[in-house]
């Protein structure tokens, strides 16, 4: 790895930190540096400026990360179990998440068809998979990936519904994830 990259990747991992604790409009190109042991100019050399630093972070993170979860349009139960376990080992990718829907505005409301590419393959297999009865066709496809993801992070700290669990009524992870995947599979 080139003295370059090595520089690129601490500011993307200071930048990682920054974002998910702080969002875009809070983050700070100070404290990325600061905590990236580089050069504050070196940061809008690279990514030319804070939100494309975002873009970047959240790309590598949220982006290429969940499409990194295998896809099975033929078991939804157990994809959802997949993504649960993903975000477990990884909450940042929640809380840049929800930050660019706060910041940027929710970009599932846009046509699939313009759509990230990961999420229009989706829907897509999704549809295969109505048309040759592998799911039910109750809800579209897109209706079905929503729900489905709605529930896969259903215990994420950022929803709001998503209360903690009390001390009466503790869960473990384990119980959570079998949850979920029942309640994907009673959807279906």
């Amino acid at each position: 790895m080139s003295r370059a990259d090595a520089t690129k990747a601490r500011i993307l991992q200071a930048a990682t930190d920054e974002f998910a604790t702080h969002g875009i409009a809070g983050a700070r190109v100070d404290r990325i540096a600061k905590a990236a042991a580089a050069n504050k100019n070196l940061i809008y050399i690279y990514f030319c400026s804070k939100d494309q630093l975002f873009d970047a972070v959240f790309d590598a993170h949220v982006t290429h990360g969940l499409d990194s979860v295998p896809f099975t349009p033929d078991d939804l139960p157990e994809y959802a179990g997949r993504i649960f376990d993903y975000c477990q080992k990884r909450p940042e990718v929640i809380r840049l998440a929800t930050w660019h829907r706060l910041e940027r505005g929710d970009s599932h409301d846009r046509d699939p068809a313009v759509a990230a590419p990961a999420r229009h393959a989706k829907l897509e297999a999704l549809a295969v998979a109505q048309r040759e009865g592998g799911i039910g066709t109750g809800f579209s496809p897109a209706a079905l990936l929503t729900f489905v993801l709605s529930i896969a992070l259903a215990w994420n700290p950022t929803n709001a519904t998503g209360m903690p669990a009390s001390t009466i009524e503790a869960e473990s992870i384990d119980d959570r994830r079998r949850a979920i995947v029942a309640a994907v599979r009673r959807l279906l």
